[in-house]
């Protein structure tokens, strides 16, 4: 079986359409699976949305969905209040209906952060006055919890990573789709980029003998997708999009 592993699209349509057609030029997924972050940020949410609820693809809520929603309660964050006041509420319902996780193949099971938490960094560590480093084994091991799947699949931290636990199991975050830098304050400050501003997925093929992971990056037209945030007074998103970098 092979598997498309797409996460933190963030309302990034044209890198989503770029990925889509990448994987069609590669040979179709038997399935596309989709962790979560879908829309929050101040690109195109409605339009992504509209676009996603038509696939019926297994798709899990991230943090930012729960972020999203809480903004009928109090304003949220800039990226979160964008999307909620641009979708409708019908794509909020289909938001709030997703599962926080899933296990659409019995050999795999589809997190956002980490199985204990939607907001924690699986093979990212933050270290306060250092910034985030890969996680050591050890650390993997101590979030996986009980999962005993052949593949955990993770998003997130926008970082194209793997990783093993003792029991075999495969840890796999694809990268971001739709957002290839950020930074942030959870934990101590602290950056996450990828260095290139590529839409990023995995396509993962599960044979009897082993499990091959592919990570891939593929080009659009991001200058668009830059344009855009700016236009919508986000010009951090706009830096990010446009170069693949957080820090200087």
């Amino acid at each position: 079986m092979r598997l498309a592993i797409l996460s933190d699209i963030h309302g990034n349509l044209p890198a989503l359409e770029a990925v889509l057609a990448h994987l069609e030029r590669a040979g179709d997924a038997d399935l596309i699976l989709n962790l979560g972050d879908i829309l929050s940020g101040p690109l195109w949410p409605r339009e992504t949305a509209a676009f996603l609820m038509a696939q019926g693809w297994p798709t899990i809520a991230g943090n930012h969905e729960r972020q999203l929603l809480a903004c009928a309660q109090a304003p949220g964050g800039d990226s979160d209040q964008f999307a909620y006041e641009q979708t409708t509420p019908e794509q909020r319902a289909w938001l709030a209906a997703l599962p926080q996780q899933l296990q659409p193949h019995p050999h795999v099971r589809m997190v956002h952060g980490s199985p204990r938490s939607d907001c924690e960094y699986w093979l990212e560590t933050v270290v306060p006055g250092q910034g985030a480093r890969a996680a050591t084994a050890a650390e993997v091991h101590e979030r996986a919890g009980p999962v005993s799947e052949r593949v955990a699949l993770c998003g997130h931290t926008h970082m194209p990573r793997s990783a093993t636990l003792p029991g075999g199991t495969l840890v796999v975050n694809p990268g971001s789709v739709g957002l290839p830098a950020y930074d942030d304050e959870a934990g101590g400050y602290h950056v996450i980029e990828t260095g290139a501003p590529h839409a990023r997925y995995a396509t993962i093929e599960l044979r009897a003998g082993g499990i091959d992971v592919n990570f891939h990056a593929v080009a659009y037209d991001w200058a668009a997708s830059s344009a855009r945030a700016e236009q919508n007074g986000a010009l951090d998103w706009a830096r990010w999009l446009a170069s693949g970098r957080a820090s200087g």
